[in-house]
């Protein structure tokens, strides 16, 4: 039990750091109704990563992370410009277009890669049993300095999404900001868990919370606690079956919240 202790602790220490900076990211992807925006800026930076292991650069370097951010950067600099569209194109369809553009040209350049199938593979479920406590308390470190940002710009910020009196007069900019630590946060998490694992933990905590409550710091503690239960649950049923973790702990995820509207319903 306690060899069985030691191999899973640090793969849970990293679902714990991303659950906590994804459910509040959540909180406001889900209120802007941007559901899908964390999935295209993770392909975007998954592309940047893909380019970099093309040129000869290792998955885990500086120089594949420096693509990644690159990449997503022009992403949230997109996404900025096109929230201020008058409402002429809905948002969600222009993530949805950076998302397929982005997918089919990962596809397309590991498309003459003998490793491709592997890469995709990768970038979609991640490999988070495999991490190292270098990488965990090196994204904690990323995630604590964009959290904190937001704690000390909580004025700007939140308004910006909930609305309020104090809603910012210089939106493109605050817009920016938000979007820009959203992508350094996606460029992280890509690189631990994937695309998909980046996703669930952004979304499913947060739908889970807000079927629950209004209130945003209560809806911060129930993602946490739904986040770290389906996190737990995941990693050791992928252990016990021997399934791959990421999309293991992916549908843990959606069983918890299908188990929980039902629930509900029967109610």
């Amino acid at each position: 039990m306690t060899e069985y202790f030691e191999f899973l602790i640090w793969p849970f220490t990293a679902c714990v750091v991303l659950v906590g900076i994804h459910v509040y990211f959540g909180l406001h992807v889900i209120k802007r109704g941007i559901i899908f925006v964390d999935l295209s800026l993770a392909q975007v930076a998954a592309l940047g990563m893909t380019l970099a292991f093309l040129m000869g650069y290792g998955l885990e370097g500086d120089i594949s992370y420096l693509f990644s951010l690159g990449f997503a950067l022009v992403g949230a600099t997109v996404f900025t410009l096109t929230r201020t569209s008058e409402g002429k194109i809905p948002q969600e369809a222009i993530i949805g277009i950076v998302y397929a553009v982005t997918s089919a040209a990962a596809v397309l350049a590991v498309s003459h890669s003998p490793e491709g199938a592997e890469h995709i593979k990768y970038l979609l479920v991640g490999s988070i049993l495999t991490v190292t406590p270098a990488m965990v308390l090196k994204t904690a470190g990323v995630y604590a300095v964009v959290g904190l940002f937001h704690v000390l710009a909580r004025s700007k910020f939140i308004p910006l999404t909930f609305g309020g009196a104090n809603r910012p007069r210089r939106l493109l900019w605050w817009d920016f900001l938000f979007y820009a630590g959203f992508a350094i946060v996606v460029t992280s998490s890509v690189k631990i868990c994937g695309v998909l694992m980046v996703f669930v933990f952004l979304v499913v905590p947060s739908v889970f919370a807000a079927l629950i409550t209004d209130n945003i710091a209560r809806r911060l503690i129930y993602g946490w606690l739904f986040g770290l239960v389906g996190s737990a649950l995941g990693i050791v049923a992928s252990f016990w079956l021997d399934t791959p973790t990421g999309a293991t702990v992916v549908c843990t995820f959606g069983a918890l919240l299908l188990l929980f509207v039902l629930l509900r319903k029967l109610r």
